[in-house]
């Protein structure tokens, strides 16, 4: 790719931002549990916290790979929405068991499977992009 081709094609911003933002802060309470949280819940709990931990390290890693695609031309349309639906499984999934560590509640279980559709639904429309031909 010429230096010319590569100002004009189309990057996404914000994922590389948002996948950045929640890699840092899934480092942040990975440290956390594991020094901090250890003494102050159980060790299902702690189980249930790193969970979280990894589905969200997992999909800022995802959103990161939806800025580099972006950069190399697939669907900017499928790509972004791959994007905000990790995004949205990050907030329903990982926020909900971390809310589930801290408070208790229980309720908060339904919460987790529709950020879990979140992240699969992203995975399908980033193969459907890996798989459109570009025109």
């Amino acid at each position: 790719m010429t230096a010319e081709a590569s100002r004009t094609v189309p990057v996404l911003r914000w994922p590389l931002v948002a996948g950045a933002m929640f890699g840092l802060l899934a480092v942040m309470a990975g440290a956390f549990g594991a020094h901090g949280l250890r003494r102050m819940v159980s060790e299902r709990a702690l189980e249930v916290f790193q969970t979280a931990v990894t589905y969200q390290m997992y999909h800022a890693l995802a959103l990161v790979l939806v800025a580099v695609l972006a950069g190399l031309g697939l669907s900017r349309q499928l790509l972004g929405a791959a994007a905000w639906f990790y995004l949205t499984g990050i907030l329903l999934f990982s926020g909900s068991l971390y809310l589930l560590v801290f408070t208790g509640y229980h309720w908060l279980g339904p919460v987790t499977p529709l950020g879990g559709v979140c992240f699969m639904i992203g995975w399908g429309l980033l193969v459907t992009a890996g798989l459109r031909r570009q025109g």
